[in-house]
């Protein structure tokens, strides 16, 4: 997973506190660390507010529950992505995804991500609060690397609006959905030559998607 400069100025604040970046880290921290050492059906708000040294009432001003909570502290790990200039779209790709797998063998991200995903099963709305948080946030890093190859002239320009926002939708599912798949389901490495494979294979397949296009 920007800020926005605005000509108006912000209305004044009516009541409460304002809200502390100093505690919002400490207790998204304090949540990822939680889950690794007493996961899911342990983790409490009230746990996670010691670790972090607040108040329960300042969890409960900010977050209406586990599942939202835990939620922003898996998005907070995925926004440290960035996709690498690397000299070309290959060898971004091969970083990202590189990236991506390190990130993912984190126990806390480990731990946070499989807990969420298992819990929304059977909960809409945080699906919902995953796909906005943390998918939709995500799918800025394909949109720059798009656009930097487009820069370079490894990939033509995409008039069409609606198609190049579902081929980055795509894109997205492809490079998630394996690396997610082969780093915690099927547990096995993503390493250079894994990450080599794999994009050779994705971009055979754009090229072959754009031919028939």
């Amino acid at each position: 997973m920007q800020s926005r400069t605005s000509s108006t100025t912000p209305p004044a604040r009516t009541g409460g506190r304002p809200r502390s970046a100093a505690a919002d880290a400490a207790i998204l921290e304090a949540t990822r660390q939680g889950l690794v050492e007493l996961g899911w059906s342990k983790l409490t708000l009230g746990a996670v507010a010691t670790r972090a040294g607040v108040a329960k009432t300042t969890l409960y001003r900010r977050w209406a529950g586990k599942s939202e909570l835990v939620v922003d502290a898996v998005a907070e790990l995925f926004d440290e992505l960035e996709v690498p200039d690397r000299g070309s779209l290959a060898a971004d790709i091969e970083g990202v995804v590189l990236q991506f797998a390190v990130l993912l063998g984190r126990p806390e991200t480990k731990t946070a991500l499989m807990a969420v995903v298992a819990e929304s099963t059977t909960d809409e709305p945080l699906r919902d609060r995953i796909r906005a948080s943390i998918v939709d946030r995500q799918k800025r890093l394909v949109l720059a690397g798009r656009k930097r190859a487009q820069e370079r002239g490894e990939l033509p320009a995409e008039p069409d609006t609606v198609a190049a926002a579902r081929t980055a939708d795509l894109i997205f599912d492809v490079i998630a959905g394996a690396v997610v798949h082969r780093a915690l389901v099927s547990a096995e490495p993503v390493d250079e030559e894994w990450a080599r494979r794999f994009t050779l294979l994705l971009l055979g397949g754009l090229a072959a998607a754009a031919a028939q296009t």
